[in-house]
């Protein structure tokens, strides 16, 4: 790995312990596509708070845009280990213990790219169409067992993925992007988190299996 990843993941590992002292939370280092790494999250998780109520899927990546054919098979690999394998891990963590409570939620962070892919990010396109599938399939085998599945589809937003969806981040770019978000904004935190809080919460009880855009109206 070089330099600049490394010091990169190790700014991101200290803003994390930072924001969990502030809030009061435990934080852990995890690999989601590696099945030990998941498991003793869980397990973590489960010996600090005694129960798990509610999943979130974020992790996410993507590689650079480039035509498809182009795309090294470790590039490919690695999207999808991230992406997809990782929902696969942790249910195979989760769910037995939220059958045994007949509760909990499971969100997937998917992507617009799932439901209107752009070109020259097929790989991840199809990882998060793979997602939103996944999470009527997971949605509709859980109902009775009282575990409600959904996701979100945010449109691109102020993250590290942003300079990397766009290739390079110049403000050309930034407007090419833009003039497809008919509100004309990116997304923030806020937007995210406000769509998930309510998805998770006893307010949306009724609702499984959907794929929520909150997108600015890119989808229409």
């Amino acid at each position: 790995m070089s330099r600049a990843p490394v010091q990169a993941l190790a700014q991101g590992l200290r803003a994390n312990k930072k924001t969990a002292a502030e809030i009061g939370a435990t934080p852990c280092t995890v690999d989601v596509s590696d099945g030990a790494s998941v498991d003793a999250m869980i397990a973590q998780a489960l010996a600090v708070f005694g129960h798990i109520d509610i999943i979130v899927n974020n992790a996410g990546v993507t590689h650079l845009p480039a035509p498809m054919e182009t795309i090294s098979e470790d590039d490919f690999d690695r999207v999808f280990a991230v992406n997809c394998k990782s929902v696969y891990l942790i249910a195979r963590a989760l769910t037995a213990h939220m059958k045994s409570r007949k509760t909990g939620a499971i969100l997937n962070v998917a992507s617009t790219a799932g439901v209107s892919p752009r070109p020259n990010l097929n790989w991840y396109n199809a990882s998060k169409g793979w997602m939103n599938t996944a999470t009527k399939a997971m949605a509709v085998e859980l109902a009775p067992f009282g575990i409600r599945v959904n996701a979100l589809n945010p449109v691109a937003g102020e993250t590290p993925l942003l300079a990397s969806f766009m290739g390079e981040d110049t403000p050309e770019r930034r407007a090419q992007f833009l003039s497809t978000i008919p509100i004309g904004r990116f997304s923030t935190p806020e937007d995210m988190g406000n769509a998930a809080c309510f998805l998770c919460s006893d307010a949306a009880s009724m609702i499984t299996g959907v794929c929520m855009e909150v997108d600015g109206g890119r989808c229409i």
